[in-house]
């Protein structure tokens, strides 16, 4: 069964394109018909990729990796945030700052800073500072805290990433192809979708067809920490048999030798 329904699709509109005119022609075949010089997706080929972006996430998950979800475009900065902060993963959706990832080292370091004055806040400094110092440090943090708050407990770059609209997120995608990470897109009809691992046909522009997406790829990653956690809890229920007797092979002595 699918993770996803045409029902669900259609209800958010995801089968809407852009226009005619504005379309790439490596698309075509994610395209069903032309309807008042709009192009129609093709649902069914979406039901059955987001099949694959879901699994794909919930492997990527069950590895012990991260996913790290980016939508900077308005229609999609709420969605991200907030299915990002649901599944506990990562999130970039007010800037995407060049070197996020290609240079993450450098980015720590803004990371520390914005730490640095989350514990000056916490702690009662900016108490004992002038009001002037106290302003411009706020000012600070919170610069910091909008472009890298979604990602300020990330270690290391991630092993996926999932974008909203490839055209706008043009930075990140580059980034992501030098270090080798792959890409899980919704794709609309104006997109490249050869720049893109697993994409999902879809329209990336209203807001019901983003959150319906990116909600999905948060599910994938609930379900992989939920299997996680339930292995882990079977493990420590299952009764240690003290009747079982170690297997040991008949191993001839030349076999043990390392290859010379």
């Amino acid at each position: 069964m699918s993770v996803i329904s045409m029902k669900q699709l259609l209800e958010a509109g995801v089968h809407f394109g852009h226009q005619t005119r504005r379309w790439n022609p490596k698309m075509a075949e994610y395209i069903y018909t032309e309807r008042n010089g709009i192009y129609i997706i093709d649902l069914q080929k979406t039901v059955g990729l987001v099949d694959k972006a879901y699994y794909a996430v919930r492997a990527a998950i069950e590895d012990g990796g991260s996913i790290l979800f980016v939508g900077t475009k308005k229609q999609a900065q709420d969605a991200i945030k907030a299915e990002a902060e649901r599944c506990g993963m990562y999130y970039v959706n007010q800037r995407w700052l060049g070197g996020m990832l290609t240079n993450f080292k450098t980015i720590q370091g803004r990371i520390k800073r914005l730490k640095e004055l989350e514990t000056m806040q916490e702690d009662g400094t900016f108490e004992v500072l002038p009001k002037k110092e106290v302003i411009k440090l706020k000012g600070e943090m919170e610069k910091l805290e909008k472009n890298l708050g979604g990602i300020k407990n990330m270690k290391g770059v991630p092993s996926a990433m999932f974008i909203v609209d490839p055209r706008k997120e043009r930075i990140a995608i580059q980034e992501a192809h030098i270090l080798g990470i792959p890409i899980i897109s919704i794709v609309d009809t104006n997109c490249d979708p050869e720049e893109i691992d697993y994409v999902i046909p879809g329209n990336d522009d209203a807001i019901r067809s983003v959150k319906l997406i990116v909600a999905k790829m948060a599910d994938a990653v609930i379900e992989a920490n939920q299997g996680a956690q339930d292995n882990l809890e079977d493990k420590k229920a299952a009764p240690i048999r003290q009747d079982v007797k170690p297997v040991v092979a008949d191993i001839k002595p030349e076999a043990t030798q390392q290859v010379q």
